[in-house]
Order: structure tokens, then C-alpha cells, then sequence
């Protein structure tokens, strides 16, 4: 994972943007004026809430099995107008431990770049390498 220290809580926007701000391909944008949405090949992979009441709370894709594990956790829950497409919203980041919660970051990333097309992919393993 990442160099933080054992037993770091939460994540932030700051700390996610350092974290995945450096894979292939990786983009940032503002959308629906609070959000900061990060994406590969125009398909988002997290988004984070950055003003308002839900400031922090922060969303990604995960794998259809890990779903209903995952959103049954206090803290946790299906992402708002994305848990159709297995998206879990984290509603208290400092319960979860920061590596745990860079895992999950770093696994939808996975998931979404498996979901492009192979010459995508193939440009993406490339500029990885």
C-alpha cells in the first residue's frame, strides 16, 4: 500500500488525490459542484464529497460479491444513485483504517480499468511500465 503509518484512520480528498493521483491515466474534475470525482478513461473509479453537509464521504465501485458485506458495516452504505452499479458510500471514514480504505480505492480502479477496452488497457499497462 502506501508509506502511511500502522493504525492511521480515514482517508481525505488530499490523501486520496496523493494516493491515486499517479496511476495510469488517472483524472480529477469537480462535477455536481461539490464533488471531486476521480476517473480512468472518463469512467469514474471514487468520488469524494468536498463542501457541504456530506463533506468527506466518499464513494467507490466494488465487486458484486462484496457488496451487501461491505454496506451492512456501520459506516457504510449503498452509494446514493450508484449502488446499482455496486458502489459503496463511506459515511464515517475514521472508523475504517487508512490502508484498509486505500485498498478499496485502489480495487475500483482495478475493476473499472478491467471494464475498458483492451487497446485502453494495453495504453494504460504502458504508461504504467
Amino acid at each position: 500500500m502506501s508509506g502511511t503509518g500502522r493504525g492511521e484512520k480515514g482517508l481525505d480528498e488530499r490523501q486520496i488525490s496523493a494516493f491515486c493521483g499517479g496511476w495510469p491515466g488517472v483524472t480529477s474534475s469537480i462535477k455536481w459542484e461539490v464533488d471531486r470525482v476521480f476517473s480512468v478513461a472518463n469512467k469514474m473509479f471514487c468520488v469524494i464529497c468536498t463542501i457541504g453537509p456530506d463533506r468527506g464521504r466518499f464513494s467507490f465501485k466494488v465487486e458484486t460479491d462484496r457488496f451487501l458485506e461491505l454496506t451492512e458495516q456501520p459506516g457504510m452504505m449503498p452509494a446514493p444513485y450508484m449502488a446499482r452499479a455496486f458502489w459503496v458510500s463511506v459515511t464515517e471514514p475514521e472508523r475504517f483504517a487508512r490502508e484498509e480504505l486505500e485498498g478499496y480505492v485502489r480495487r475500483s480502479y482495478e475493476l473499472v480499468v478491467a471494464n475498458l477496452p483492451k487497446k485502453t488497457q494495453a495504453t494504460l499497462a504502458k504508461q504504467d511500465a
